[in-house]
């Protein structure tokens, strides 16, 4: 289930999107210290173009789903999940499929889109992998510099259509 952020939610997203293997897997690596984390929820907020929702696994918060670039019928996501919280309950895997279809759900329901695109680096198999058995259909590649290092980023996009 997806739900609105709040304020109490801040200090676990922060501490969730600073763990070493989300950090790995995103377009920005450094560890996020509490006044930029205020500043990007600030931010975030007076943005119409975005949406941030937590995803709770199982009656615990347990992950974000972001949407930005929200256009008319189209968005790009991106999500991190409690990865410590939900390896030392087992419950790991069940929470990323979960939240998979639930960020799909909203997308095509809530948000009114008919596409919904994203990027992955090009290294992370398992999430590559993840958005293909949920339908999702590599559509380009390119490099982008991540930290001041080029890295392959893979571009995805699912249609409400072929869902």
């Amino acid at each position: 289930m997806l739900r609105q952020v709040r304020d109490d939610d801040l200090p676990a997203m922060r501490r969730w999107r600073n763990h070493p293997r989300v950090r790995a897997a995103s377009f920005t690596t450094h560890e996020i210290g509490e006044d930029e984390h205020a500043r990007w929820w600030a931010a975030t907020c007076a943005d119409a173009g975005k949406r941030v929702l937590i995803y709770d696994h199982e009656g615990t918060a347990a992950g974000v789903v972001t949407y930005a670039a929200l256009a008319p019928g189209s968005a790009c996501w991106g999500f991190y999940l409690d990865l410590d919280g939900l390896e030392r309950s087992g419950t790991l895997l069940r929470a990323w499929i979960g939240l998979e279809r639930a960020a799909i759900e909203h997308a095509f329901g809530p948000l009114g889109l008919t596409t919904l695109r994203g990027e992955v680096l090009a290294g992370n198999a398992p999430v590559r992998s993840l958005h293909r058995r949920f339908g999702f259909v590599e559509v380009g590649a390119y490099q982008r510099d991540v930290d001041g290092v080029p890295r392959d980023v893979v571009a995805i996009e699912l249609r409400k259509d072929e869902t």
